[in-house]
């Protein structure tokens, strides 16, 4: 289909096609969520232990793709939604321990029908405010009816004390209208908070591998 001018002006949600294309992104998202959990119950039985704490799924309504298309400075509608953002389906997986992390992204990543395009690691070298997760950029072919279509989808993983921090660090800066008006002062004191964090989860890797022993 060829996008018009009159098709982009108008609000995302209203295009011609959004439904399907917003499924699309739900059932990759979907895929990689039932991989993941058949993943954390085979590993469960075979080592009688989950990594995984729990999963958190997310799918960018309309509004948001919307907003998001506009700050790029990209055009608003499904095609530029489609080649520009690629966080569209996303899933955070919340892990016990740092090994658990790097073991899920592992289990997932190896299975063949898995296309690994981007990964940033930020819990080796974390972002200058001490935010730490594993982030990759999955491509995931999903079987429609009559086709076959790949779909992008994002993957944060990290502990439970990272995300502990990541959602805390959120409210505090975004959801609280104080966006712009944290002091330096504060700052500092939400990375050396981070850096507590960091510490927690390496100490407590250490006690959960020495009681494995």
């Amino acid at each position: 289909m060829k996008w018009t001018e009159q098709e982009a002006s108008l609000p995302l949600g209203k295009q011609e096609g959004f439904e399907k294309f917003h499924h699309e992104y739900e059932a990759a998202m979907r895929k990689v969520n039932a991989k993941v959990e058949i993943l954390t119950s085979d590993f469960e039985v075979r080592n009688d232990y989950s990594p995984i704490h729990h999963i958190e799924k997310r799918l960018k309504t309309a509004e948001s793709i919307e907003e998001k298309l506009t700050r790029l400075g990209c055009e608003v509608s499904i095609p530029s939604a489609r080649e520009n953002i690629k966080d569209i389906a996303g899933l955070r997986i919340i892990c016990n321990f740092i090994e658990d992390v790097y073991q899920v992204a592992d289990m997932l990543t190896a299975q063949d029908d898995i296309e690994l395009v981007t990964c940033k690691d930020y819990i080796k070298n974390p972002k200058e405010n001490g935010y730490r997760s594993l982030h990759l950029g999955l491509r995931v072919p999903v079987f429609l009816i009559d086709r076959k279509v790949v779909v992008p989808v994002e993957l944060q993983i990290r502990t439970v004390a990272m995300d502990f921090w990541a959602s805390l660090e959120h409210q505090l800066r975004y959801k609280q209208n104080n966006e712009g008006r944290i002091s330096a002062k504060t700052n500092i004191e939400l990375k050396a908070c981070a850096e507590v964090s960091a510490k927690l989860d390496v100490q407590m890797q250490k006690i959960f591998d020495e009681v494995k022993k």
